[in-house]
This record gives C-alpha cells, sequence and structure tokens, in this order.
C-alpha cells in the first residue's frame, strides 16, 4: 500500500477569541497550523453572519500562512475580486450557491488564488463531478454550514471516500470541514482527507499547542 502524505491542519478562526485574534492566530501558527480556515457568512446562503475581506486584510500581515477563505455566500461571484485583493491564499465556493460554478472557478484560478468548491452535507457529489479537473480543493462540510460546535456527520467518510476514488491522478486535494475530534483523523485519512478544518477542538483548548499535536498526531 502507498504511503499517504501526513494530513494538514487548518484551525477554523470562527471559534477564536475575536478580541485576542493576533495572539490566537500566532498561538496556533507556532503550534504547527499549516493553513488558517476563514468562514466568511452573509447571513443569506447561511442563517449567521461573520466577517468579511476586511478580515483577511487585517491577518495578512500577520501571518505567512495560507489564508483558507471558505466563502458560505449566496452571490459568490461578487466577493472574488474583493478577497483575492484583501490577500487570500484559498478560496473555496459553494456549488449550491451559483449556477455559474466553472466560470467563477476559473477566475479565482486567474487571480494566481487556489480555486475550491464545497458541498454541503445534503448535495450530491454528482453536483461537481464535472468541475473536478477545474479546481484545486474540494471542501467536504461534515456539519451543516452556518454554525461552529456541531456533530460530525458520520456519512460525510463515504462521500469522502467516493471522491477520493474518482480523483484518480487529479492533483485537487479534499479538504472536511465540521466536528473534527483527534479520534476522527485516522479513519477519514485513509478515506482521502488531506487538510481538516478544525474550530472548537483547538480554540475552546486552553492549551493550543496539545490541541494541535492531537489533531496532528497520525499514524504513518
Amino acid at each position: 500500500m502507498q504511503s499517504k502524505k501526513a494530513p494538514l491542519l487548518a484551525p477554523s478562526l470562527l471559534s477564536a477569541d475575536f478580541a485576542r485574534l493576533n495572539d490566537e492566530v500566532r498561538e496556533v501558527e507556532s503550534a504547527g497550523a499549516d493553513w488558517l480556515h476563514l468562514d466568511i457568512m452573509d447571513g443569506h446562503f447561511v442563517p449567521n453572519i461573520t466577517a468579511g475581506p476586511l478580515l483577511v486584510q487585517a491577518l495578512r500581515p500577520l501571518t505567512k500562512l495560507p489564508l483558507d477563505c471558505h466563502l458560505m455566500v449566496s452571490e459568490p461571484e461578487k466577493w472574488i475580486v474583493p478577497f483575492a485583493k484583501a490577500g487570500a491564499d484559498i478560496i473555496t465556493i459553494h456549488a449550491e450557491a451559483t449556477k455559474q460554478l466553472s466560470r467563477l472557478l476559473t477566475e479565482i484560478r486567474g487571480h494566481g488564488i487556489k480555486a475550491g468548491v464545497s458541498i454541503n452535507p445534503a448535495t450530491p457529489l454528482t453536483a461537481i463531478e464535472k468541475n473536478l479537473d477545474e479546481v484545486d480543493l474540494v471542501l467536504i462540510m461534515s456539519v451543516h454550514p452556518g454554525f461552529g460546535g456541531q456533530k460530525f456527520i458520520e456519512s460525510s467518510i463515504s462521500k469522502v471516500t467516493r471522491l477520493a476514488d474518482v480523483r484518480k491522478d487529479r492533483p485537487f486535494l479534499i479538504e472536511i470541514d465540521g466536528g473534527i475530534q483527534p479520534d476522527k483523523v485516522e479513519e477519514l485519512v485513509e478515506a482521502g482527507v488531506d487538510v481538516f478544518v478544525a474550530g472548537s477542538s483547538v480554540f475552546s483548548q486552553k492549551n493550543r499547542a496539545k490541541a494541535v499535536a492531537e489533531l496532528k498526531k497520525w499514524k504513518h
């Protein structure tokens, strides 16, 4: 069996303490985080409202980590340029949010940024199969988007496995977001996950270094 690469960890700032965001970023970066994940919500596509391009712009000089921007917004075409200019390294849009997915993925890449597509738990992989040659990343939601701290949806594992099967030699990464705890990492890596988004399992812990280490403890 071919050995797998160690998975990447992208702590979700949705669960961070925004009153001390600079410190939170520095703590998880020092602890070994690989990316920083930003959940961008508009109050339309999902019921919650979070942050916008100004947060990305503020974070950009604070860290060298890639800024992984997950746009949970109903009109993603309006936000590609603002987030690109703000300093995003990855922009992921939802397949459910647009009928122009191919065009928008091409536009994201045109800014020199990695393009991702995300699907909700109820959305089948068939919704994005024709776009797999146009993406750098596929984000599988393992909770219903909009709020942190939800329980992992077990059917997400079979979705990851099917996606890994159809990926074949394509270079895109498989990312998963929602309810990730250390005891799930091994199973999900075996299924095909390359990048884990983790919010409360990192930021609800007082010892950030220990929390990151637990999530990155992977048996080779």
